[in-house]
């Protein structure tokens, strides 16, 4: 796992701290990042189930202003701080323990987040309450993009304000873009 463009390109990131733990492909991050290339420069992005935090460093990499890392797992967090230090890119980073869901009311100090990016488990049981909490913390005119399996079907077209706006396979996965309705 590598940084695949900016002033970060070509760093190797420590992988998954084990079995289990699917992070984002290089490939899908890289196609990601082809699509939203335009939002990313002096973005506060949120990297929700963040892992090993490739999707965040890859935002920094390419100037967002900071990047926010929610995660719940303890040794997934030891990757990412190691991550983080590795790419020399702490001051523009915050990280939060816990869960996803509920981190606007736990934390309304962190403000609102112009991308948003979401890869919950695959087989978490239902995307509403994940797209209701995006919803609550992207900025006006915010994106949020939802990583899930190209197998899914219950991915909403949209929710809780939210419009699904493009979808974009490529292997076992899938992105979902959901702006304000």
């Amino acid at each position: 796992m590598r940084i695949i463009a900016g002033r970060l390109r070509g760093r190797r990131l420590q992988g998954p701290p084990r079995e289990g733990v699917r992070p984002t492909s290089d490939r899908l991050r890289e196609t990601l990042f082809n699509v939203i290339a335009s939002r990313v420069a002096g973005a506060r992005v949120l990297d929700g189930f963040a892992g090993t935090g490739a999707v965040g460093l890859e935002a920094l990499s390419r100037l967002a202003e900071h990047a926010t890392f929610v995660e719940r797992d303890g040794q997934a967090l030891r990757v990412l701080q190691a991550n983080i230090e590795h790419c020399g890119v702490g001051e523009a980073c915050a990280i939060v323990r816990g869960e996803f869901v509920g981190l606007a009311e736990r934390r309304p100090d962190l403000g609102t987040f112009d991308l948003v990016f979401l890869d919950p488990p695959y087989d978490v049981d239902s995307l509403d309450a994940i797209l209701s909490e995006a919803a609550g913390v992207m900025a006006p005119q915010g994106l949020v993009v939802l990583e899930h399996s190209k197998r899914r079907t219950d991915v909403p077209d949209g929710a809780h304000g939210l419009v699904r706006t493009r979808t974009l396979r490529a292997g076992d996965s899938a992105l979902a873009f959901y702006a304000a309705a």
